[in-house]
């Protein structure tokens, strides 16, 4: 579909498809950028760029989910030069470049079923799609970055060229991301382990399956409440005199109670509980118990909720209707204020806790949520 867009578009055919996932997180969240640990799951849902190269020093991008068309000379890219949605493809060819990997002039067309604004980190998806679509295109079979090296890149993009102070981890699992799988990912080392969902020669069927709940409420993260959790977090390790959170116990923490105030102090526990809670997570994950998961996921929503506050009532509705239906447990997912819940529910319960939810929110008069099952995929690649 995206290929014939692009030859409408461009009246020629791309040279290439490139696709990358988003990503749901299992737990592990605002511990990304305090050196932490987390532990994704790439989606099916994703977002595709047919890409061809130009002979000139252009860079053209249409959308079709998004705004108009854009058309750059990558010499004119770079931070504060583009805005909106173009910002996104613009930022990734500039940090390609401060990467020395070789980018010329190029036509794009993308094309995403991601939905933007669930937490479910489109925005990454989009920036892996076109870092590989380019690094492809242009670079040579034995100089191609390696899939580390284009999460970097993307993600330099999304923080100096977006202006969005993320950490690495929805880049690392759309680039990573491979089927059936969870990606443990220590966020100071990159080191990267690939983690089983579910027990080796397990059933089909007789595992829990992860819904998301897509509470409709769209969040912006660029501006405010995302750097301001951002700057407490640095401020409490400041405190504590650690590098980064990762570096504290629970014990330094409530000793420095005093030090830290308040929200200070509630913001470093979730830090630090939350990466006790990864750590436990991937331990149940090794061992085939994705059944055992469920308390961990209800400890980090009432985290996320009371220590960190980047819950929402519709965040909060998803989660307690889900565990009245009999999810095994359930939280918010990605950065909160709004986007997604992830349900973990047992084999066959699946109608009943999408019905629970769709019930809880008509109660409420909150428009209808939009449920999406989802598994763990792979990660990005060329698709055409």
């Amino acid at each position: 579909m995206v290929a014939g867009a692009f030859a409408e578009l461009t009246g020629a055919g791309p040279d290439g498809v490139w696709f990358a996932p988003g990503r749901v997180n299992l737990i592990g969240e605002h511990t990304d950028y305090a050196d932490g640990f987390v532990l994704p799951v790439a989606i099916g849902l994703g977002v595709r760029v047919a890409a061809a190269r130009r002979r000139d020093r252009r860079l053209r991008c249409w959308s079709r989910q998004r705004g108009e068309p854009v058309d750059l000379s990558l010499e004119a890219l770079g931070p504060g030069r583009v805005g909106g949605w173009a910002a996104y493809p613009a930022g990734v060819a500039w940090a390609l470049g401060l990467a020395a990997v070789p980018v010329g002039g190029a036509d794009l067309v993308i094309d995403g079923d991601v939905p933007a604004g669930a937490g479910l980190s489109s925005s990454a998806a989009l920036e892996c799609a076109t870092a590989l679509a380019l690094a492809e295109l242009f670079g040579q079979d034995d100089r191609r970055p390696d899939p580390v090296t284009l999460a970097r890149v993307a993600r330099r993009a999304e923080v100096e060229a977006v202006g969005m102070p993320c950490g690495v981890m929805d880049q690392m699992i759309s680039m990573l991301g491979r089927a059936g799988h969870a990606l443990f990912l220590d966020t100071r080392t990159l080191a990267a382990e690939q983690v089983p969902v579910a027990a080796e020669g397990a059933a089909a069927g007789t595992a829990p399956s992860l819904l998301v709940i897509d509470t409709g409420e769209a969040h912006s993260l660029v501006e405010g409440a995302y750097a301001e959790r951002r700057a407490a977090v640095e401020r409490a390790a400041e405190v504590l005199g650690v590098a980064a959170l990762r570096d504290a116990g629970p014990e330094l923490v409530e000793s420095a109670a005093a030090a830290l105030g308040d929200p200070g102090l509630r913001r470093a526990r979730h830090v630090v509980s939350e990466n006790a809670r990864v750590l436990e997570a991937v331990a149940l994950l090794r061992a085939g118990r994705l059944d055992r998961l469920g308390p961990l996921l209800v400890a980090s929503h009432a985290s996320l909720r009371d220590d960190f506050e980047v819950s929402s009532p519709r965040l909060d509705l998803a989660v307690e209707a889900a565990l009245a239906a009999g999810a095994l447990g359930a939280r918010m997912t990605g950065a909160g204020f709004g986007g997604s819940a992830l349900a973990l529910v047992p084999p066959g319960l699946e109608g009943e806790v999408a019905a629970r939810a769709v019930g809880a929110f008509e109660a409420a008069g909150f428009e209808r949520p939009v449920l999406i099952p989802v598994g763990a995929s792979g990660g990005a690649r060329r698709i055409a």
